[in-house]
């Protein structure tokens, strides 16, 4: 987890502009008052807002442009079928018009209470007075898009790279060739999960004070540094020493990239470009299949095992990428300007907009700048946070299911006759219907802006696979067995749309990034569950794990989704009762002085 949109803290971060521009905003503290008493003028757009956090006393001044010359409309969302047939439908009639879209920012009330930080690294492009027009925006996400989110899913891509090898390396055998067995081979995907699962929050506590730009391209290097050393491996220990290093650098990585993308997207173009990122994971795995495919046939150069080769191959790959990524990961929209890059991305007008339509967005986004610490305290607040817990145990029971099959497919397809380089092969076109399904149950959701019902889709595909396989007789036509296993992981992984609902039920910037990488480490703690659900003595039929399956799969089906829908139905209709029965007054008093954060507040409503 895979993944969220973004974090925060309270630190003071200097550089939060380039040097050769002054900060356009100011923030000054009122002394002659004992009351909180903030006064902020911005000198670019005239903004002057005041705000006295004495309960009961509020006032502001406050000008944010013309609220009539807005666009009130939500983005059309996604749908492959207008993509094919009705293209028009994401084409403004007139590409000239006014693209800016109405935000807290437009009512003087509500604007004080949302204003970024003054630490916020683009406070300087931050204008609420900017108005741009659809065409300006699609030029601008055109740019992001090839920029940002491509070398993004270049470097997923080396991620899965490295952690896919250990299936194709199986092919070679590999087991043999270590004097190892099933069990070790499971007991090394347990201590990768496990290492992984233990480094997802110091990773995520190292990147906030580096900042991801700084700390991801380091955590590429280091693990394809240990992928290649994987060519002198000599037998268990050795393979259990790598696979849990690889596990504890990884770790984090996932929620680290998603918050850096969130940085440049806002919330209803995030979605589709998460369900990009998950495909270019399959892609890369085809890729990887093919590379293996030819790697693997180096079996006696040197006197050495194919997989052996793959292993140092592919980690020399992917470190040419790490190292790439130092020079391809700018930390913010407003500093894309180095040495290196002189000219920058964007032009000062690229920069204003970037920055405005985000925070128009997502307000939250203000709250944190990319060079700051999470405190431990903020960190335990996460951790308590209840309301996300459902969407924890989603994350530790729904891939349950389809992971024992995923991860024994190749020894499956060796054991029933298959040689090592078309079962190789043979793993493609799962992995491209997979990419096809997760790509189309992602656009459903966003389409029907529903999660839970679409989630399950999941579980409901496995489901008759899983029940095939267990009833398969002994001895079973290798084809047939073939098209169950393939159809099986064909299907459409929901994990991207579940990476998303935390990050929005999430609420908080500050927390964002924490509620990811919680929700990733239940993921992984159940990839360490399935790992050991098939076992050496239940080989190779595995009717007592699929039945162990079965059980699980119909529990996230039954129970598990239905129930996380009824519980954040009421949790809404909870907030509904009090801040509906607020006076206007009532509301901005409880903004001006509340200290609620994220969904804590009253005014926040869980999506489901």
């Amino acid at each position: 987890m895979e993944a969220s949109e973004s974090p925060a803290s309270l630190a003071s971060f200097d550089a939060m502009s380039s040097p050769d521009v002054p900060p356009v905003s100011t923030l000054a503290k009122d002394k002659s008052t004992s009351s909180s008493s903030f006064s902020l003028t911005d000198k670019k757009s005239d903004v002057d807002v005041s705000i006295d956090k004495k309960p009961g006393s509020f006032h502001t001044k406050y000008d944010a442009g013309d609220p009539n010359d807005l666009c009130d409309s939500e983005p059309e969302p996604f749908k492959l079928t207008n993509l094919l047939f009705h293209r028009k439908v994401y084409k403004a009639e007139d590409v000239g018009a006014v693209a800016t879209r109405r935000s807290v920012y437009d009512d003087p009330h509500l604007a004080p209470h949302y204003w970024p930080k003054s630490q916020y690294e683009n406070l300087h492009r931050f204008d609420p007075k900017a108005r741009w027009t659809f065409e300006e925006e699609k030029t601008l996400l055109r740019k992001i898009d090839w920029k940002v989110m491509f070398w993004a899913c270049i470097s997923f891509s080396a991620l899965n790279l490295d952690r896919g090898n250990l299936t194709q390396a199986n092919t070679d055998n590999f087991l043999p060739d270590l004097n190892m067995t099933t069990n070790d081979y499971n007991m090394g995907n347990t201590v990768f999960r496990l290492a992984f699962l233990c480094a997802e929050l110091p990773s995520q506590l190292v990147s906030k004070r580096l900042g991801p730009d700084r700390w991801i391209p380091m955590q590429m290097c280091a693990w394809s540094v240990v992928t290649l050393v994987q060519f002198w491996i000599t037998g268990r220990s050795s393979f259990l020493v790598c696979r849990a290093l690889l596990g504890f650098i990884q770790g984090g990585f996932i929620p680290d990239l998603i918050l850096y993308l969130s940085y440049f997207y806002t919330k209803h173009e995030l979605p589709f470009r998460l369900a990009l990122f998950w495909i270019s994971s399959n892609i890369c795995s085809i890729i990887g299949s093919f590379l293996a495919f030819g790697v693997l046939r180096m079996r006696g150069v040197a006197g050495k095992e194919g997989w052996r080769w793959l292993f140092l191959i592919e980690g020399l790959i992917t470190l040419t990428i790490g190292i790439a990524t130092f020079f391809k990961m700018p930390p913010s929209p407003t500093q894309t300007k180095s040495w290196f890059r002189p000219k920058g991305w964007f032009t000062e007008r690229e920069e204003i907009i970037a920055t405005t339509r985000v925070l128009r967005d997502d307000p939250t986004k203000g709250d944190m700048h990319n060079r700051e610490a999470l405190t431990i305290q903020r960190l335990w607040t996460a951790v308590c946070d209840y309301d996300l817990w459902p969407l924890y145990i989603i994350g530790l029971m729904f891939g349950i299911p389809s992971t024992p099959p995923g991860q024994y497919l190749t020894l499956s397809l060796r054991n029933i006759g298959f040689d090592t380089f078309t079962t190789n092969l043979l793993t493609i076109p799962s992995q491209v219907a997979n990419m096809v399904t997760m790509f189309g149950i992602t656009l459903i959701s966003e389409a029907f802006n529903e999660r839970t019902f679409v989630a399950v889709g999941e579980d409901l595909w496995i489901l008759p696979f899983l029940v095939a396989l267990y009833t398969l007789k002994d001895n079973p036509n290798q084809w047939i067995f073939y098209g169950l296993a393939s159809g099986l992981l064909s299907y459409p992984y929901t994990h991207p749309i579940q990476v998303g609902w935390c990050s929005r039920n999430s609420g908080a910037v500050a927390s964002r990034t924490v509620n990811a990488s919680l929700y990733n480490m239940f993921v992984q703690a159940s990839s360490i569950i399935g790992a050991n659900i098939y076992r050496k003595d239940d080989a190779p039929r595995y009717r007592r794990g699929n039945a162990i399956l079965i059980s699980i799969n119909l529990f996230n089906i039954v129970i598990l989704y239905p129930g996380t829908k009824l519980y954040y139905v009421w949790r809404n209709k909870q907030r509904d009762k009090i801040w509906d029965a607020m006076t206007p007054e009532e509301k901005s008093n409880y903004l001006a002085t509340t200290s609620d954060v994220g969904n804590r507040r009253l005014d926040f409503r869980f999506a489901h």
